[in-house]
């Protein structure tokens, strides 16, 4: 099995490759375009600027074949922090169009009370999982994830709402469309949850 991790120079990626290569599971790591398509499963992750990202995309010719493995070959999918977001139609960072693979926005975060409620979000928060599926496979209903974001996704259908977390508001932490699969936080940084969670991606 091929497990690819895509690099469009946003993030850290390497963090993901050495929790799974602890699990003695070989992950590729390249921008090469033939690398998307030869690959079994796709994890697509990132920190920073939504826009940035898919000019990136763009330059590096990903989005072609990005397009091919999620919609038409339908092979899994993880979206990871950033990753997660630019599944989405629009970004309201940078008003920047997203890769349109789930019906969905990305908002940021607003608050009335900047003491209480820092942005970007950061540190442990419980995910409430509101669906039954084999991503969440021994992940407790009220596991504590990781998370740094100032961003967040808000599908248009509420069914395709995966996990739930609160932070000055009830907002979308993570998403399944069919195998498209989008978390807003970061297994590689929350421990045992987190490894549980890349392994099931890995064993669908």
């Amino acid at each position: 099995m091929k497990i690819h991790i895509v690099d469009y120079g946003m993030g850290n990626i390497f963090s993901v490759q050495k929790k799974l290569l602890q699990e003695n599971i070989t992950v590729s790591i390249s921008s090469e375009p033939q690398d998307i398509l030869q690959a079994d499963k796709i994890i697509l992750l990132g920190v920073g600027h939504f826009k940035r990202a898919m000019d990136n995309l763009q330059v590096l010719n990903l989005i072609e074949p990005l397009n091919n493995f999620a919609l038409i070959q339908k092979k899994p999918v993880l979206g990871i922090c950033l990753g997660m977001q630019l599944m989405a139609s629009f970004s309201e960072e940078g008003n920047s169009s997203g890769l349109g693979w789930v019906d969905a926005s990305v908002k940021k975060f607003k608050t009335s009370d900047s003491q209480k409620f820092k942005i970007p979000h950061m540190g442990w928060n419980t995910i409430n999982v509101t669906k039954k599926s084999a991503l969440m496979n021994n992940i407790a209903p009220n596991e504590e994830f990781y998370f740094v974001h100032s961003f967040y996704m808000q599908p248009n259908d509420p069914d395709l709402i995966l996990n739930e977390t609160s932070y000055i508001e009830k907002f979308c932490s993570g998403i399944e469309q069919e195998n498209i699969f989008g978390v807003q936080y970061h297994p590689e940084k929350s421990h045992d949850s987190g490894r549980a969670l890349l392994k099931n991606f890995i064993s669908l």
